[in-house]
């Protein structure tokens, strides 16, 4: 069975940066699509970035923020990178897996950006 677990989210000042971390366990194939998606109060939920398991990254161009998506595949772990937070970067970021035949998602983990 397959898990998606996220981590490192928190409250940030605006102006600071965190770092997202998507860790996948379980049987999973050799090709896999990994995406960032946040949804933020009273907003659907959109995507962010994502990354191949080569390692070829994609991002909303919409966005205004800074990011920056990494994958470890030693440890199965995906990063989001967010720097020069600001407040409407508020939301719940969510880790998505996406193999040719099913969709895993993790809990989500909350980012406030507050000062």
């Amino acid at each position: 069975q397959v898990q998606v677990v996220e981590s490192g989210g928190g409250l940030a000042q605006p102006g600071e940066s965190l770092r997202l971390s998507c860790t996948t366990s379980g049987n999973m194939p050799r090709d896999f699509l990994t995406g960032w998606y946040r949804q933020a109060p009273g907003k659907e939920r959109e995507l962010v970035s994502t990354i191949t398991t080569r390692h070829t990254a994609n991002y909303t161009s919409t966005l205004t923020h800074r990011f920056t998506i990494g994958r470890d595949s030693a440890t199965n772990t995906v990063s989001l990178y967010m720097d020069n937070l600001k407040p409407e970067a508020t939301a719940v970021y969510s880790c998505n897996v996406q193999t040719a035949t099913q969709s895993y998602w993790g809990p989500g983990t909350q980012v406030t950006v507050s000062s």
